[in-house]
């Protein structure tokens, strides 16, 4: 199997392969027929052995609201704790990093005098154990719900107590400590999945502009606009479709049109996954599709199996116990001012 992707990789270089913590090989490529051409090849060229195919997959984690409540955690010597609350960065500062507009790997001298700018520097600069080891115990900790990249979220620390004695904060009692507060404060801040949205451009004749609607219908695609083409009989379809809806999409439109619609894929935004991932109310049927607002919780129960994780995300093993008392009592008084 090693061969066989080392040989992908030189033949596609658009195709980048990992390896799971499940000891599963993953694929990433452009498309859903440039993953077709990947996996012909790697069946037929480069390997003599079945290869079995998982489905796809692709999500992304993310908070809409502020923490409900300041998480702290301590260290198993007593010596070190720090407290965080998890919310959303400002709008449209999460497109400037993709973006490369803003990068949190600059030095500080180089942050420039934006608003923007220097709300990333001082997050670094003020960190007590410095830019470096902050990412990487985040790199680390930060993926609850299943495993996958988080996005458009900041950890505020809030307060942090660190031991004067280099023997005391050591890297192995620090990072434990972060990634428990990292967990528990993203389970306060209503948690949810976010996907990535294609644009879609169909160029199609008139006549089959209305199995083309119905076909959008019925992938889940967002209508844009209908425009003809000047100076041809074609017109122009432009939609949303999630990415996890792509798989498939192409060779229907095809056959719905007889040939004679094509389409155009370009990434364009993320958006949020409908419904709760941690509802656990839930009960999803095996064989049966699931209902839009149970999509999140499918999306993470499905991720968690295949990556050969537990079913269920509990907060409470992310709580230590005095964290849990203060949770209740704030919970108290709450009930105590609605009556």
């Amino acid at each position: 199997m090693d061969e066989g992707l080392r040989k992908i990789r030189k033949s596609y270089p658009l195709a980048i392969t990992k390896v799971e913590e499940s000891g599963e090989h993953a694929i990433l490529a452009a498309g859903e027929l440039y993953l077709d051409s990947v996996m012909k090849d790697l069946r037929e060229i480069c390997l003599e052995v079945e290869v079995k195919v998982a489905d796809p997959v692709v999500s992304c984690e993310t908070v809409v609201e502020s923490s409900s409540v300041k998480c702290f955690a301590e260290t198993s010597n007593e010596k070190n704790n720090i407290t965080m609350i998890a919310e959303p960065l400002e709008i449209g500062l999460a497109e400037d990093v993709e973006n490369g507009v803003v990068g949190i790997d600059w030095p500080g001298r180089n942050l420039g005098t934006s608003s923007k700018r220097n709300m990333i520097g001082n997050c670094l600069l003020q960190d007590p154990f410095g830019p470096l080891d902050m990412i990487n115990r985040f790199q680390w900790g930060a993926r609850p719900l299943c495993d996958e990249p988080i996005r458009n979220v900041k950890f505020k620390i809030v307060n942090a107590k660190i031991a004067p004695e280099p023997l005391h904060r050591g890297t192995g009692k620090i990072i434990p400590m972060a990634r428990h507060v990292a967990f528990s404060t993203f389970h306060m801040a209503t948690p949810r999945l976010m996907e990535p949205v294609y644009y879609v451009k169909i160029e199609t004749p008139i006549d089959c502009a209305s199995a083309i609607f119905t076909l959008l219908y019925r992938w889940c695609c967002h209508f844009r606009k209908h425009v003809p083409q000047p100076g041809t009989p074609a017109h122009i379809v432009k939609a949303f479709l999630p990415v996890i809806e792509s798989f498939g999409f192409e060779t229907d439109l095809r056959y719905h049109a007889q040939g004679q619609a094509f389409c155009v894929y370009v990434f364009d935004h993320w958006a949020i996954v409908p419904g709760d991932p941690l509802d656990e109310s839930i009960v999803l049927q095996p064989l049966d599709p699931a209902p839009i607002q149970h999509l999140a919780r499918e999306f993470m129960v499905k991720t968690r199996c295949r990556k050969r994780m537990r079913e269920d995300v509990s907060i409470n093993k992310f709580f230590d116990e005095d964290m849990v008392l203060e949770h209740a009592q704030q919970a108290a008084d709450r009930h105590q001012q609605m009556f």
